[in-house]
């Protein structure tokens, strides 16, 4: 009977912990988002903030923008910023988020044109 026990409870465990780990995620990239981005793309993504007109920052409510790059190019991207004509448009994240930050930073961003 406890082997049993043992047996069930090993699965609701891990449901739980990977539960709690994808909205600990969730949470670190909505921050991530509101500490590096939403400043320029604003806090609804739609870029209508000053510095995101001077940057020139582009609204990423709009589908037919974020369909011009797959999540490994937006992750390239955040890392390595963005230059647009020998002018630094985004800064580079390389240095301030891991590969698992970016991930999920791109994942929470692409809700924004949903």
């Amino acid at each position: 009977m406890k082997q049993t026990m043992k047996t069930l409870l090993i699965p609701i465990v891990c449901s739980a912990l990977l539960g709690f780990a994808s909205a600990s995620q969730a949470a670190d990239a909505k921050a991530n988002y509101k500490t590096h981005c939403a400043s320029c793309h604003g806090n609804d993504g739609k870029a209508k903030t000053r510095a995101g007109r001077i940057a020139g920052a582009k609204d990423l409510t709009v589908k037919a923008y974020q369909d011009l790059f797959t999540d490994e190019q937006m992750v390239q991207r955040l890392k390595d910023g963005v230059i647009d004509k020998g002018k630094e448009k985004m800064k580079p994240f390389k240095e301030k988020l891991s590969d698992d930050e970016l991930k999920s930073l791109v994942a929470f961003v692409r809700k924004f044109a949903k």
